[in-house]
């Protein structure tokens, strides 16, 4: 089986091989932008099946299609909201909400193999995609919060924000000003509203934005330590599982 992946976030790109290749199966082909996708679907035999992101680095994936002819199975790898992606399903390409999980992504692969064995996708499965990514690359990342203080409600921009870390149950917003914020969400659910380029999830209990990573330093066991301004209260290590990645979100 021919595989391939096209995601321009190389950390995400790579996590998702690790995933499939658990499930036996091989990944040929890591691919980052409609341009490179378009030159190596020009050059190469279509895979069978296609792991696709919707926003790529130079423009929608879509694009892709509106070029080159392709008869690939595509499953979706999306952060984006479920009931757009839930109406999408209906036409019987599946998709995986990132964070990707495990078990929806066996279950993904098997319906593949269930339900493509032909290997064909018609012309108006992918006019219907078009139209679907259009809408939902219209979302947007979170930009504020709102945050209910006695009877008043106080709104704090993504921009101030320091960092993200649980505690007790609880989830907090950590601003540049030294003050902290109870959040409704989890860092779960946070991690599909913050944007990807800006913010990374550096352990169980931590996101941190690129722009207020103070220093970072070496620490034990092959982990880093990241310093922010403010930000003290507890020491913040990037997993070691997640350093690699971490070291390819910062280019």
């Amino acid at each position: 089986m021919n595989i391939i992946i096209i995601e321009d976030e190389k950390p995400a790109a790579r996590l998702l091989q690790r995933k499939v290749e658990k499930l036996g199966l091989q990944i040929n082909q890591m691919l980052h932008s409609v341009e490179e996708s378009i030159n190596w679907f020009q050059n190469n035999p279509h895979p069978d099946l296609i792991f696709l992101d919707i926003q790529l680095s130079d423009g929608l994936s879509f694009e892709i299609f509106e070029t080159i002819d392709i008869k690939s199975a595509v499953i979706f790898t999306t952060a984006y909201d479920e009931y757009a992606l839930r109406a999408f399903k209906l036409n019987s390409i599946d998709y995986l909400l990132k964070p990707i999980d495990e078990d929806e992504l066996s279950i993904a692969v098997s319906k593949f193999g269930n339900q493509f064995q032909k290997n064909t996708v018609s012309s108006l499965d992918f006019e219907m995609i078009k139209k679907w990514l259009v809408n939902a690359a219209e979302r947007e990342y979170k930009k504020r919060f709102t945050i209910k203080m006695g009877q008043q409600l106080k709104m704090i921009a993504i921009e101030d924000a320091e960092c993200f870390y649980s505690e007790n149950k609880g989830t907090y917003l950590h601003t540049l000003d030294n003050r902290d914020y109870l959040l409704d969400q989890t860092l779960e659910q946070l991690e599909n509203e913050l944007n990807p380029k800006d913010f990374y999830r550096v352990s169980r209990k931590f996101i941190i934005p690129l722009k207020s990573i103070k220093e970072i330093q070496l620490h034990s066991n092959s982990r880093l330590k990241v310093i922010l301004p403010t930000y003290k209260e507890d020491e913040i290590i990037v997993a070691r599982e997640r350093v690699a990645e971490f070291k390819e979100w910062l280019e």
